[in-house]
């Protein structure tokens, strides 16, 4: 287990990596990727059973995680490689032609740690809830984790898999998501209002909690352990993750102009000024 400073410390070095991935593969997704930077350290490091040098794509005898707005691989994979999925230095080779750490998360390539082509919205949760099932009938006592975008709850197969995770009391599973009010398009207000997202879980028979502050590590990791807690009790549980889009960079905070665009160099070592080296090193 790691102490709430050393993953704070690998946050910051996961964003230094998201920011210098998408700036020299000149695409990418940064925005939501820095917003969930605390997120996924905390779930990859303290908070998930898992071992990544046994990974199998069953995840018999561990936890699982299905990421299911794809486009964020930047965080995906730059907390993998540093939780030992694959090497460091391969996060040079993000988008680049043929290899392993494609735009939005490839089966095909047989990378370790990811069990799901995802990037096609709406479909995690319904992966997810296969997976916790399969964890009932084997009696497999581990948690199915998936993340979402509030976006992406525009998507009509969000409702159904919500529906029913709730009425076959499916409470092994944890649904987090990434609540930062922002889309590709504009905020989740002007392209289509999600409206009260705590009730609406909850009328579908979900235990729902909210992380007030989900850029703040001690939160992140207090919030997902009260999450925890709370499943095999017949309900799924859902975790409404606050978030700023772009946090760590000033200029690129609260605003979707970065949800899809990436730095130039410039703009980069502005960027990377405001998020020290760490000891763990660039790749």
């Amino acid at each position: 287990m790691k102490t709430t400073q050393e993953l704070q410390t690998i946050a910051r070095q996961v964003r230094r990596d998201i920011l210098r991935m998408t700036t020299a593969a000149k695409s990418g997704h940064p925005g939501g990727s820095l917003g969930t930077a605390d997120w996924f350290v905390a779930m990859q490091f303290n908070l998930m059973d898992i071992e990544p040098k046994n990974f199998t794509m069953g995840g018999e005898g561990e936890d699982m995680l299905f990421v299911s707005q794809g486009h964020i691989t930047p965080v995906i994979y730059s907390t993998m490689a540093r939780r030992g999925y694959f090497p460091v230095e391969e996060l040079k080779t993000f988008r680049f032609f043929g290899t392993r750490l494609q735009g939005h998360p490839s089966t095909a390539h047989n990378l370790p740690g990811i069990r799901m082509a995802s990037g096609s919205l709406g479909q995690g949760m319904s992966v997810g809830i296969g997976a916790a099932l399969g964890k009932k009938m084997t009696g497999d006592n581990h948690l199915v984790y998936t993340m979402h975008g509030d976006g992406e709850l525009q998507e009509g197969q969000i409702w159904e898999a919500a529906m029913f995770a709730g009425a076959k009391k499916v409470d092994n599973l944890i649904a987090t998501v990434d609540y930062n009010h922002q889309q590709i398009d504009g905020t989740t207000d002007q392209v289509m209002s999600l409206g009260n997202l705590k009730s609406k879980f909850e009328a579908f028979m979900w235990t729902v909690i909210t992380i007030d502050n989900g850029n703040d590590m001690q939160q992140v990791i207090d919030g997902m352990a009260k999450a925890k807690s709370l499943t095999g009790k017949g309900k799924p549980v859902c975790v409404l993750l606050q978030s700023q889009m772009g946090y760590g960079v000033d200029f690129m905070q609260n605003t979707n102009k970065y949800h899809g665009s990436v730095l130039n160099e410039e703009d980069l070592q502005k960027a990377l000024a405001q998020l020290p080296a760490t000891e763990l090193g660039d790749y």
